[in-house]
């Protein structure tokens, strides 16, 4: 049992740090968007737009999250009955 946690120990801390070494290196890896859709909306003559709602400013995009979340949790909640029913005994 010590040993398994010492190698997933190692593995997890391994992953960090290769991650963050990766995370160090920008331009190296690009997008989806700026490889390949943006390279055939140029070809078909839609060159890039600003955004009608930019999320690169601040945590916008955070906060977008933040309140799906909290309105998808009070679905969730205000149907529990409906979305798990209580088993039946017997």
């Amino acid at each position: 049992m010590k040993k398994m946690v010492v190698v997933a120990t190692l593995v997890v801390a391994l992953a960090a740090g290769l991650t963050f070494f990766l995370a160090q290196r920008p331009g190296k890896w690009p997008g989806v968007d700026e490889s390949v859709i943006e390279k055939f909306a140029e070809q078909a003559g839609h060159p890039a737009r600003k955004p009608f709602i930019d999320t690169d400013k601040g945590d916008l995009l955070l906060f977008f999250f933040l309140i799906a979340g909290a309105a998808g949790g009070f679905v969730a909640g205000y149907c529990f009955r409906e979305l798990f029913p209580p088993k039946k005994s017997g």
